[in-house]
């Protein structure tokens, strides 16, 4: 601002040099640019010089105006002083004659002042010389209120001068009409249907009337109970009312009546300071109206858990809270208001038993959908199985599986996410802050989750019990099942429901652990898988024990072929095999022997030299060496082999189970039969046909060796004519058959 100031070349300057300006602009610039820098200067200093002008007539026509308002400003204040000299002069003039009649009425004063006291006691005395009749008439109107207000006017009045002859008859009737308003307020007082304001009314009008307020405070509480019960027997015929409507309708009717109850009792015996009474009298009736409160609480609170608890399971959750959260709002406000009250009921309780009863109906919900998928799957098996087609089964067990886990997990999920509603912001309960309400949290998840899986876990060893007639897929499937939740199941319904509700069952020495569900999980499908090798190998077992018990081995033909029954196992047990393909790995690892070599091994002699896992029965005769004795010592230096032991989740353990089961029974069978030559050579070709197919199906060989060693060992103790068949004979049978 400094240098546009003292700048000679600005022409807003005041050291503007018009000669430097020019000679600047002469040397600068051109003939146009002058040219055009001059008309310019032309335009702006016309435009100037209008300006100055419009500046001017508007500064005239301003000034005008201010003469003018002067001017008439003068005349205003001529006119005004003549006026306030006049006033002046009139207020003098009313000064001097209210002093003047100031001292003229000075003497008759006084004698208007007791005139007008003798005219008030007329009146007064006019008032109690119509008052009988006047209550009469207040009290057949039934205007009980103002009859009693117009007696307790008079009263003082006839305390002063009742004993003069002339009001002694005046008194004793209004005495007499009152003792009969009483009684006629007693009769009101006492009646079935009054509503606690009609009881409030009614008890003020007799404390009035100098009732003794003992007796008066038991009897307003024992009407209030019975108004008070009438209110809860019209809330039980509610039933066409949801939630609530049906809270509302408490709140209104029965809340709000014992609330008028409680402030009017508070007003009428406890805030007050009654002299006739005794001294514990206040300390007495507050006991009784706290047993009054807490009694019809009870009874209130007990109607609407009973409500809530029809409504759970049946009715929209949201509702039924919505009610609740208006009902422990309403009980929060009343602890407030009544804070010398002892009201430890709350509606928190409520609440908390609604959220159990919720669980339950959820749990119920769960089993039954939990049973009828099982029922599906069931129904899915047999249709299945009347189908002709063999693959049809097989390649839907992934996906009955699959079906049955998705539809759990999200099930769970689903009632898990419902019961959330519980922990919503905007309720005036929480139940994350109190005592009952934390520990009915982690009841949510022991009761509905943890419990839950229990009864999966339950409901699935019951299938796999020796008594359960459950067909043999199912028992697989359900295994599979328990497994998959063991590996995932359980720990994404734990951690999500620990997630959902905040709980911290890590560091708790009360809550069920997540490894704990999952042994539990796992011990089912090991039980299951169990049961199943056990159906599976008491179903072929059964046709292999039936097979040796119904035939007569002493006296058969030479065998000229595998028996029926031995390619029915073999197929049986390829059926299996096909199905475990489906849910379980099929790279397990197995013997690596050629086909050629299992097929070429048989029961002879030169069998028993090419593998010491064979039997050595053909190279002795019972002239050399007690065939018993040579079992005994073969017994002790072959490794035991468990029949019913748990199995692995494999497909090669799983088949390898249900095939030494069949051999164990197949070998228990023919040590309970007598055999004769030719039927030793069918056992024998029998054993031959079995070892020939079933080498396949398990991972250790020499575990086939030893039981159909054993088989064709027991036979030939039992054989009256222990003669074998020549091995090249053997083979010639089998590979025809």
């Amino acid at each position: 601002m400094s240098e546009k100031s003292t700048n000679p070349y600005d022409m807003d300057s005041p050291c503007f040099d018009p000669d430097r300006y020019l000679q600047k602009l002469l040397k600068e610039c051109s003939l146009k640019q002058i040219m055009d820098t001059e008309s310019t200067i032309v335009r702006q200093t016309q435009t100037l010089h209008s300006d100055m002008q419009t500046l001017v007539y508007e500064n005239y026509n301003k000034f005008i105006s201010a003469t003018d308002t002067i001017r008439k400003m003068k005349t205003d204040f001529r006119s005004m002083e003549g006026e306030m000299n006049l006033l002046m002069s009139n207020m003098a003039e009313i000064t001097e004659f209210s002093e003047k009649i100031t001292d003229t009425l000075q003497g008759t004063r006084n004698q208007l002042t007791r005139l007008s006291g003798k005219h008030q006691l007329l009146k007064k005395l006019q008032f109690l010389s119509s008052l009988p009749a006047k209550l009469k008439t207040l009290i057949e109107e039934g205007n009980y209120q103002q009859a009693v207000q117009e007696y307790a006017h008079a009263q003082k009045v006839l305390q002063q001068y009742g004993k003069q002859p002339s009001f002694q008859g005046i008194q004793e009737d209004c005495v007499q009409i009152l003792e009969g308003l009483k009684k006629l307020l007693k009769e009101e007082f006492v009646k079935t249907g009054k509503t606690a304001q009609s009881l409030t009314e009614i008890g003020e009008l007799l404390l009035q009337l100098d009732e003794k307020p003992s007796a008066l405070a038991k009897e307003m509480l024992e009407c209030a109970t019975k108004r008070l019960h009438e209110q809860l027997v019209m809330l039980q015929d509610q039933t066409d009312r949801d939630m609530i409507e049906f809270i509302d309708l408490g709140i209104e009717g029965f809340l709000n009546d014992l609330t008028l109850v409680i402030s009017s009792y508070n007003d009428m015996f406890l805030t007050k300071h009654i002299e006739q009474e005794a001294d514990d009298f206040e300390q007495v009736a507050r006991v009784d109206l706290n047993n009054f409160v807490n009694t019809n609480i009870d009874e209130y609170l007990a109607l609407v858990q009973d409500r809530a608890e029809v409504e759970i399971g049946h009715g929209d959750s949201q509702i039924i809270l919505r009610g609740l959260d208006r009902l422990h709002r309403r009980l929060t406000a009343m602890r407030s208001l009544c804070r010398a009250l002892d009201m430890g009921k709350s509606g928190i309780d409520i609440i908390i038993n609604a959220a159990y009863q919720l669980c339950k109906a959820h749990m119920k919900s769960l089993k039954d959908h939990f049973s009828d998928n099982l029922s599906s799957i069931r129904l899915a098996l047999v249709s299945a199985k009347s189908d002709s087609s063999q693959t049809a089964p097989q390649t839907s067990l992934k996906e009955l599986i699959s079906n049955l886990y998705v539809s759990t997990m999200e099930k769970v999920k689903g009632l898990l996410q419902d019961l959330l509603i519980f922990l919503q912001p905007d309720w005036s309960f929480n139940l994350k802050a109190d005592t009952k309400g934390a520990a009915c949290i982690e009841g949510i998840r022991e009761s509905l989750l943890v419990g839950f899986l229990r009864h999966i876990c339950s409901t699935m060893n019951g299938f796999g019990n020796i008594n359960s007639s459950s067909p043999p897929t199912l028992l697989l499937i359900l295994s599979k099942m328990c497994l998959e939740m063991d590996k995932s199941g359980v720990h994404q319904l734990i951690s999500l429901v620990d997630e959902l509700y905040d709980i911290d069952s890590e560091n708790s020495t009360t809550l069920v652990h997540e490894t704990e569900l999952c042994a539990e999980m796992r011990d089912s499908a090991q039980h299951l898988l169990d049961s199943y090798v056990r159906l599976q190998g008491l179903n072929l077992s059964q046709m292999l024990r039936k097979s040796v018990e119904t035939r007569d081995w002493l006296n058969c033909l030479e065998p000229r072929s595998v028996r029926a029954v031995m390619k029915r196992v073999v197929e049986e047990l390829a059926t299996i095999d096909n199905v475990l393909g489906q849910l379980y790995d099929t790279n397990d690892m197995r013997t690596a022997a050629s086909s050629d070599s299992s097929r070429k091994t048989h029961f002879s002699l030169t069998a028993s030299k090419q593998s010491q896992y064979r039997s050595t029965w053909s190279t002795y005769t019972p002239s050399q060496m007690d065939n018993s004795f040579v079992s005994n010592i073969h017994r002790l230096f072959s490794e035991k082999i468990e029949i019913f032991s748990s199995v692995e989740f494999s497909k090669v353990s799983i088949i390898t189970g249900i095939i030494k089961i069949c051999l164990k029974t197949l070998l228990e069978c023919v040590r309970l039969r007598t055999f004769s030559k030719y039927g030793l050579q069918q056992i024998q070709v029998d054993a031959h046909y079995l070892q020939m197919n079933l080498w396949r199906f398990v991972s250790d060989e020499n575990l086939i060796h030893v039981l159909l060693d054993e088989i064709l060992g027991s036979a030939v103790l039992r054989c009256l004519e222990p003669i074998l068949m020549e091995p090249n004979a053997v083979e010639i049978i089998c590979e025809r058959n």
